[in-house]
């Protein structure tokens, strides 16, 4: 049976647009109508046209504010256009806008991508935490990406049906690399280190912790002065990260494919404060054959193999600690490609992106199960 689909995402760069992308074309691929509706600025437009999804334009701002009405009245005007079956809303303002559009009168899918509370100013966390309690009751299937957010959300008091599925790479994408990889992907990027490269690849923000890591990085390059960090990707803390960075640290900017990037590294890190549960930049560096060293955020020990963990996962907020973790590996690049090749066989085996469409589907399955029609005035 053809279905329709409706993605609706406002974040529209980075890890978010990779899943709604992956998700949008594998679902394409099963021979459904998939709609992706989102802002035109920003790749994942672009990306989800490419791979076989017809796109609408939703204007959408990252924060809530006062352009809201005009946001939930766009959600409405698409669904009324579009007559999903199931609706999949993606990260905070999605999810916000399109809740309080729909209200539970289509069957809803809601993937936080990170819970809003999370990431709220300490002043908004209370409200954001009742929003999420509140809003549960119009998401037919609240979709987490690790047990450790599914975990998160409920302590926080959020009571609602949840199915956990983990996030998945392409692996096509990936490939299997060649042993010739880095060096190739180095001369495409024009990149010339003579020591041992650390790579992030990640939004520029305080959620991503690159602050963090340039603390961290001071005391790497006192014990590996050849060492270099690259950080790629664009964010509101561009100026400021690199005000305080040193010479032996390079800005990329944003990348549509971060997969060079990733060949080109001795080790990808990662020193975000809170994640989506699982993060997706390591799990694509692993596919590439490439280690990670991660903050040890929910869900993050959920993704590693287990040898990886004493190697891999370091206090939240310690750059010591990362330092620490991070020289070791430079350092010792055999225990660094061994990590790599294991850690590319767990995601082969556990990590497959085709796993994840067809996780979803049984999602939607269960949404439709449990949405009994409209709903009554009382929710109005």
């Amino acid at each position: 049976m053809t279905r329709t689909i409706l993605h609706i995402a406002q974040s529209s760069e980075a890890g978010v647009a990779r899943v709604v992308t992956d998700l949008a074309a594998g679902q394409c691929t099963q021979g459904d109508r998939v709609v992706v509706a989102c802002p035109t600025a920003g790749t994942l437009a672009r990306t989800a046209a490419r791979r076989g999804a017809q796109v609408v334009r939703w204007d959408a701002v990252r924060s809530p504010g006062p352009a809201l009405p005009r946001e939930v009245a766009g959600v409405r005007r698409i669904v009324d256009g579009v007559r999903p079956d199931v609706v999949h809303l993606h990260s905070a303002k999605a999810g916000l806008a399109g809740r309080l559009a729909i209200r539970g009168r289509l069957p809803t899918v809601y993937q936080p991508h990170a819970w809003s509370f999370d990431g709220a100013p300490a002043a908004l966390r209370t409200a954001a935490v009742r929003w999420e309690r509140a809003g549960a009751r119009w998401a037919h299937q609240v979709v987490c990406v690790s047990e450790g957010e599914r975990a998160h959300g409920a302590a926080a008091g959020i009571r609602c049906r949840y199915a956990v599925v983990r996030n998945g790479v392409d692996l096509d994408w990936c490939g299997p690399p060649e042993a010739s990889a880095r060096e190739a992907a180095r001369h495409r990027l024009d990149v010339r280190v003579p020591g041992p490269l650390a790579v992030c690849v990640a939004r520029l923000c305080r959620q991503k912790g690159q602050d963090v890591l340039l603390d961290a990085w001071a005391e790497v390059e006192a014990r590996i002065p050849q060492a270099r960090l690259v950080l790629v990707g664009a964010g509101p803390d561009r100026s400021l990260l690199a005000a305080r960075a040193s010479p032996a640290v390079g800005f990329a900017g944003a990348v549509v494919d971060p997969r060079d990037w990733y060949l080109a590294a001795d080790l990808v890190v990662l020193a975000s404060r809170w994640e989506a549960g699982m993060a997706l930049a390591p799990l694509e560096a692993m596919a590439c054959s490439r280690p990670v060293v991660v903050t040890d955020v929910p869900g993050a020990r959920e993704f590693l193999p287990p040898r990886h963990l004493p190697f891999a996962v370091v206090p939240l907020g310690h750059p010591g600690a990362f330092a620490a973790a991070v020289a070791r590996l430079l350092a010792d690049p055999a225990t660094g490609r061994a990590l790599g090749e294991e850690a590319q066989a767990h995601i082969r085996r556990h990590h497959d992106v085709r796993r994840v469409v067809e996780r979803m589907y049984s999602v939607y399955d269960d949404a439709r199960r449990v949405w009994s029609g409209p709903v009554g005035a009382a929710d109005q």
